[in-house]
This record gives C-alpha cells, sequence and structure tokens, in this order.
C-alpha cells in the first residue's frame, strides 16, 4: 500500500532563526513547524524569552 504524505504536516525544512518582532533578536527557535494555519509557524527567542508566530 502507497501512502501520501499530509500537506498538513509538511515543512521547508528551514531551521534558520527568525527574526523576534519584539527585540528583532534572531537568537530563536522553531518550536513547531506549523501554527493555526499552513503558513505559521511557531518560534520562541532566547533573548526576551517571547513566544512568536512567523508568517511565510
Amino acid at each position: 500500500m502507497r501512502r501520501l504524505s499530509d500537506p498538513s504536516v509538511t515543512t521547508t525544512g528551514e531551521t534558520a532563526g527568525a527574526q523576534c518582532p519584539y527585540c528583532d533578536g534572531t537568537n530563536t527557535d522553531r518550536e513547531h513547524p506549523k501554527g493555526p494555519s499552513l503558513c505559521r509557524s511557531m518560534h520562541y527567542c532566547h533573548d526576551c524569552e517571547e513566544p512568536f508566530e512567523k508568517f511565510g
């Protein structure tokens, strides 16, 4: 049986730090590849200790 991929969990594989919208720092980690919709991912800033969403 051939298994089809689920587009709701497919990611770009990008792991580079996103720029924090609160402090403009880039010392961030992607906590989850997908947020509430397919165009958003969840990140955490280690500089100001705030979670944020990246659109893209």
